[in-house]
């Protein structure tokens, strides 16, 4: 077999010996949500694209218009942005290669299987699904290779019309030579043996091209350089080379990246993980920078001794397509979450706090009719929860009891079980301690309770304060309960510490 080496392969393995900036593009197809696949791609397009001063492009690949799914496009815009992948160039941002929808390109690709069928590198089939199948079928049963049998190959249409399973529209096959190479360079693996191919259909009995064309007509067409993609493709590579080849195109690179896995080492997908996903992330609250740190730990780990913390410009300026571990990177969220939780807490507490505002209005945690007061509530609550947060989701149900009426809080059995000595008599003092308080803050708070409670009473303040919380919150456990106190008010505070003393 002959080798498909890509040119300059032993100049761009390793990062800092690139010195031609590289053109890099993410490819999805909008057929429902965006699969984290595409995040995990395009985060290492990206890094590649500015490691070498390069441009990376998102491309959309929509030419299986049966699959086509309302306002995926969108979300995967969205979901980029978000993520903080900007492309330099796209259906939304524009460029000099538009249109970079795979739909509106559709006389890119027409002449180019013409000249492959005038050059005898493809020709028509007419078989249809239900011959195809059968054939398939038999060459199982008979454990022979089930490639197809070109039983169309060098025939017109009205000879080929006078033999069983003929349909009218024909689709385009590549003519794969005998010695077609299968061995190619990749930046990431060395040199990679990949099976034989088949005759791939190429044009659609549509009109519209399958995959295997038009990614090879769009990457030439947009001078992609380095072609980033999963695994999976491998075995389809021989087959673009060959129409690299035939068409005397510049052959890109190529990195075939590890395919996530489940727990168990099974594929990652949307069927069976909800993380596959890539809107999960945003709406279990995971912050951007911290699932870009986690992709870039999947199939990039750090060396030993090396911080597992890493924002995205430190990963760029020591990016190296050998560190890339080939082993498929099992996606494990308790990674994840401990990430995020780093994230948050390295936020400022304004910065968190406009954070969590954005989060919980748009899951509309706090209802349909939220009192715009409460906006105030969360960003004066963002620094005391802040410790405890692990997602951005973990945040409303911490500061709820912050914005019910006074006259609503409902008070868990748990935590009345919990309470211990004279409990009216402690909710007295409390009253009394803070009923003329000035400040009413949670430094003057937290004081005034201890000479009142502790040093007057000679209560222990687990005890002394027990009532308190329980009165405020209805709850056992709470956040920092002074400074709960002090975002509710002296008025609030007091109604509730009535309350309470009302049912005992």
């Amino acid at each position: 077999m002959r080798s498909m080496i890509g040119p300059g392969a032993a100049t761009t393995r390793l990062g800092a010996t690139m010195t031609t900036p590289a053109r890099t593009r993410v490819a999805p197809s909008p057929t429902g949500d965006p699969h984290v696949g595409t995040a995990y791609m395009a985060l290492f397009d990206k890094a590649w694209a500015v490691r070498t001063g390069g441009r990376f492009i998102l491309r959309i690949e929509d030419t299986d218009r049966n699959r086509l799914v309302p306002g995926s496009e969108q979300q995967i815009v969205e979901t980029l942005d978000w993520l903080g992948l900007h492309p330099d160039e796209s259906p939304v941002v524009g460029g000099p290669c538009a249109p970079y929808r795979q739909s509106e390109r559709l006389d890119h690709y027409r002449p180019v299987v013409d000249r492959l069928i005038a050059d005898g590198h493809a020709y028509h089939c007419w078989c249809s699904p239900e011959r195809l199948a059968a054939m398939r079928e038999e060459k199982a049963a008979r454990k022979e290779d089930t490639r197809y049998d070109r039983l169309c190959h060098g025939m017109t249409r009205d000879e080929r019309a006078e033999l069983p399973g003929f349909t009218e529209n024909p689709t385009v096959r590549m003519l794969v030579p005998d010695d077609a190479p299968t061995t190619f360079h990749d930046l990431i693996r060395g040199e990679v043996r990949a099976p034989f191919p088949d005759d791939q259909v190429i044009m659609k009995a549509d009109g519209f091209p399958t995959y295997h064309l038009a990614v090879v007509v769009d990457d030439h067409g947009m001078g992609i350089t380095t072609v980033v993609r999963g695994e999976e493709w491998i075995s389809s590579t021989p087959k673009h080379v060959l129409l690299h080849q035939w068409l005397g195109w510049r052959l890109p690179e190529f990195a075939h990246m590890p395919l996530l896995r489940n727990p168990d080492h099974s594929k990652i997908s949307k069927r069976k993980n909800p993380a596959a996903r890539l809107m999960w992330f945003k709406e279990q609250g995971y912050l951007p920078e911290a699932l870009r740190n986690f992709l870039q730990l999947l199939a990039y780990p750090p060396a030993p001794g090396d911080e597992e913390i890493s924002t995205f410009e430190q990963f760029v300026a020591g990016f190296d397509w050998g560190k890339v571990n080939t082993v498929g990177p099992v996606f494990d969220t308790k990674k994840l979450d401990w990430l995020n939780g780093h994230y948050i807490r390295e936020l400022d507490d304004a910065e968190l706090g406009e954070r969590l505002v954005e989060f919980i209005g748009e899951n509309r945690q706090w209802g349909e009719h939220p009192d715009p007061a409460w906006e105030g509530v969360v960003r004066a609550a963002a620094g005391m929860i802040k410790p405890r947060l692990v997602k951005l989701s973990d945040a409303w149900d911490q500061i709820a009891f912050l914005t019910v009426p006074d006259d609503a809080v409902v008070v868990e059995d748990a935590a009345l079980d919990r309470l211990k000595g004279d409990v009216a008599g402690i909710l007295d003092a409390t009253t009394e301690a803070l009923g003329p308080l000035e400040p009413f803050e949670a430094d003057s708070i937290e004081a005034a309770l201890r000479s009142r409670l502790v040093d007057g009473l000679g209560v222990k303040p687990r005890v002394a304060f027990a009532p308190l919380r329980t009165a405020i919150s209805g709850r056992r456990v709470s956040p920092p309960l002074f400074e709960s106190c002090q975002i509710l008010g002296r008025a609030a505070t007091l109604a509730r510490i009535e309350g309470l003393r009302g049912r005992l």
